[in-house]
């Protein structure tokens, strides 16, 4: 098994000991730490009012990295992974995806181009990354595909109409959720799947404790998020093909029992 799936990233011990081995990330761990201080007064313990205020701030600097991709070649590598795993379990044109956290659609942008016109809606929590998804579609030239982009404030997926989605995908939100906003969509998505449809999400897997650092990076055992599914009535399974591809998140797919 991997030491890395092992790792408490909150401790004091694993911090120093990855500041020695790459002294060039402590001032950006830093930051990071200030900002967190500063935004944790700043919005109490609303957590999705929290990560919004990290992703104005991380979007300001770059949109691409603010998802999550160092560089640009990244980010097309990522979104171009999603695609091509989704494409490959079945995803047609005729299917009506939601994808909740579209970020700046660095997958998005792959699933429009590809689904039948209207047949994808992408969510955010951050009006700034939506904004810069919108430079992405007319930069792609996807306009006429007539995606929704909606600004959301929680994961109730309240203004979605029932049964309509046959694939749903939330790729790096829960590793960025505490188990009560994960907890909170798992308890609506069912609603929203249509029959035989399916719910794909990634997650920071850890086997040892579960842990988060800073508030922006939660960890959790598979266990853990396959028991919460099934709390919802849901059936969940670990992807194991998806852990041979260069990515570190784990992923789930979550469909209606029976």
């Amino acid at each position: 098994m991997s030491r890395r799936l092992h790792t408490d990233r909150s401790s004091l011990a694993h911090r120093l000991r990855y500041a020695l081995r790459h002294p060039t990330r402590v001032p950006p761990y830093l930051r990071r730490f200030v900002r967190d201080l500063r935004l944790r007064r700043m919005t109490g313990g609303d957590h999705v009012a929290y990560y919004r205020a990290v992703m104005k701030d991380d979007t300001a600097r770059n949109p691409e990295s603010a998802v999550g991709s160092a560089t640009h070649e990244r980010w097309l590598a990522l979104g171009e992974m999603q695609f091509d795993y989704l494409v490959r379990h079945g995803l047609s044109p005729e299917d009506r995806m939601l994808e909740i956290g579209c970020g700046n659609l660095r997958a998005g942008r792959l699933f429009i181009a590809y689904l039948d016109p209207a047949h994808y809606h992408g969510t955010d929590i951050s009006p700034e990354i939506l904004l810069s998804a919108r430079e992405t579609l007319v930069r792609h030239g996807l306009q006429a595909k007539l995606p929704y982009l909606t600004l959301v404030d929680d994961l109730r997926l309240a203004h979605l109409p029932d049964g309509h989605f046959t694939v749903v995908h939330a790729h790096s939100v829960f590793s960025h959720s505490p188990v009560q906003v994960i907890d909170e969509c798992l308890r609506h998505v069912g609603r929203v799947l249509a029959p035989g449809g399916f719910f794909d999400f990634t997650y920071n897997r850890t086997l040892g404790a579960e842990h988060q650092v800073l508030r922006e990076d939660f960890y959790y055992r598979t266990e853990t998020l396959v028991r919460l599914a099934e709390s919802h009535g849901l059936t969940a399974r670990p992807m194991d093909d998806w852990e041979e591809l260069p990515h570190r998140q784990s992923r789930i797919r979550v469909t209606h029992r029976g």
